[in-house]
């Protein structure tokens, strides 16, 4: 069993910045394929950004080139900073993890276990 834990999320104006962190459980973290989606009210949940095991990086068309994903796997801990933030980015942002695949994590499909979310909020 994987518990992922998210903070950093809250409320700031558009074209500021906030950077979330995944806590992750287990002894193996380096081998976690993790990914974080996000999910607007009304909306399906969507891919934002995912981090290999191997350092393969991929972004939604959205948010590349504001949107920045790492990890530190001595901390077993997974980031994204996101700049240039939009009203449109507003959403409860998830952490995901992958341990089954040794493939990027593309869509819901992929993940094995998920965070409880942590909300941001980008005022006009």
């Amino acid at each position: 069993q994987v518990q992922l834990v998210e903070s950093g999320g809250g409320l700031v104006q558009a074209g500021g910045s906030l950077r979330l962190s995944c806590a992750a459980s287990g002894r193996t973290f380096s081998s976690y394929n993790m990914a974080w989606f996000r999910q607007a009210p009304g909306k399906e949940r969507e891919f934002v950004a995912a981090l290999s095991r191997s350092g393969a990086r991929m972004y939604a068309d959205s948010v590349k080139g504001r949107f920045t994903v790492s990890r530190d796997n001595a901390k077993n801990t997974v980031s994204l900073q996101m700049n240039s933030l939009k009203p449109e980015d507003t959403a409860v942002y998830y952490c995901a993890a992958s341990i089954a695949s040794a493939n990027l994590i593309a869509g819901p499909n992929d993940v094995n276990y998920w965070g409880q979310g942590t909300q941001v909020t980008v005022s006009s």
